[in-house]
């Protein structure tokens, strides 16, 4: 299988190439060749599969023409110790909780995938070290750092804005060491994601260190997201739930909502998506005005959405074809809505006091927007994307509780903080890495 640029101004790459390099040379991301479908009696017996055999199978639609049945499989298994349940909240609303891996967030998949399947290319290729850049608003730095925690051959550095990510995910990529290096940004995600973007176009550091990026920029890392939808597919349906479908997605970087669509492209049977936003709702513009008019983005208490620029944006362009029909058809499947903080606040309190479900911020406006929108005779499933004591103290002053803390989330706090400040200026940031 190749990988193109969705600039489409570079030669074709590999699956090696592109998991490597992570960005192509001209900006663009990658993008496969073509997209494998799953048969129709394959998704219809889902229901009577593990989690595992599930990935398996879609994880060989995506790399199978390119790793060994046996290794893939292997990767899979060694990135899957956990469940996905669904859980329902009301009769036409469940929440697909994904933050039971060991970081308590969805981007746990992804990131111990990436990592397993990026050693396995720097053992094929004998590399000395890659170094990975990621950028995070929150989630992704904690479920990449560990993941990638002690793997030979790769250094991690991951940069976070400095005060505007909850201090517990902080502490889960701060105080790791060993090949974990945290730089905080006097900056906002988006400065963040633009520091990652420009170190992978410069020449002088690409020929000083081995880069790569471990962002929803990577194939390797936002492909496999797209395991949780047939997942939660799967167990819908064994209660007889599947039908008239409806997937909401909170989505900040818009890798998970892309990895929605790819499988709905592969043939999972999804009626229509949603996209939750809050403030920072530039893809709503766009699918309002078919304009895309990027912008800093604001705080707010759903930091990990807290986006003004989604990179993913343009593998969503590309996948539903750059052309004057382009946003009518994107439109046909997706809808968004946004939320303040007002009214995720008030979201949560209602539906923990009413239905005894705990929310966190970036959930509670995937379930809002189903309340919002369902039609007859359709179900909603929203991702509750990490648990909601990652927010505690924000959860905590909107129930007036002292909600409690999973042990995996104690034992991060009790490291010591390890991190170097730097400015948002690209030099200071590439001088840094000169000496690394």
């Amino acid at each position: 299988m190749k990988y193109y640029s969705t600039n489409k101004q570079t030669a074709p790459a590999s699956l090696e190439e592109a998991v490597v390099k992570g960005l192509a040379g001209d900006k663009g991301l990658y993008m496969p060749e073509r997209i494998v479908p799953i048969a129709p009696e394959v998704i219809a017996d889902l229901k009577n599969r593990s989690f595992h055999e599930i990935a398996c199978i879609v994880a060989r639609a995506f790399f199978g023409e390119d790793i060994e049945p046996d290794t893939l499989d292997q990767i899979v298994k060694d990135t899957l110790s956990f469940e996905t349940p669904v859980v329902s909240v009301t009769e036409k609303i469940y929440s697909l909780e994904l933050f039971h891996g060991p970081t308590l967030a969805f981007k746990d998949v992804g990131g111990r995938f990436m990592a397993r399947l990026l050693g396995y290319f720097i053992r094929k290729q004998g590399l000395k070290q890659v170094n990975v850049l990621v950028a995070t608003s929150g989630d992704t730095g904690s479920a990449v750092a560990n993941g990638f925690l002690g793997v030979e051959g790769i250094h991690v550095y991951v940069l976070y804005p400095k005060g505007k990510v909850s201090p517990i995910q902080e502490c889960q990529f701060t105080t790791l060491g060993q090949n974990i290096t945290a730089l905080e940004i006097d900056g906002t995600f988006d400065d963040c994601q633009r520091l990652v973007k420009a170190a992978f176009m410069d020449e002088e550091l690409n020929r000083h260190m081995m880069l790569t990026s471990a962002n929803s920029i990577n194939v390797a890392r936002f492909l496999p997201q797209s395991f949780y939808y047939f997942n939660a597919y799967a167990q819908l349906d064994r209660i007889g739930k599947a039908q008239d479908l409806v997937v909401c997605v909170p989505s900040g970087n818009f890798g998970n909502i892309t990895a929605g669509l790819f499988a709905h492209r592969m043939g999972l049977p999804i009626k229509r998506f949603i996209a939750a936003n809050n403030r920072n709702d530039v893809f709503l513009e766009y699918l309002s005005t078919g304009v895309y008019t990027p912008r800093p983005s604001v705080a707010t208490i759903a930091n990990a959405m807290d986006v003004g620029d989604p990179s993913n944006f343009a593998r969503i362009l590309d996948l539903y074809g750059a052309d004057q029909e382009t946003h009518q058809r994107i439109t046909a499947l997706i809808s968004g809505y946004r939320f303040t903080d007002e009214e995720i606040a008030a979201t949560i309190k209602r539906v923990y006091e009413k239905e005894n479900y705990l929310l966190d911020p970036h959930g509670a406006c995937g379930y809002q927007a189903l309340e919002n929108s369902l039609q007859e005779g359709e179900v909603g499933v929203f991702l509750e994307t990490a648990h909601p004591a990652k927010f505690k103290d924000t959860v905590d002053q909107i129930l007036g509780a002292d909600i409690e803390i999973p042990g995996k989330l104690q034992a991060f706090m009790k490291g010591e903080k390890q991190s170097l400040s730097l400015d948002k200026d690209f030099q200071s940031f590439k001088l840094y890495l000169l000496t690394k």
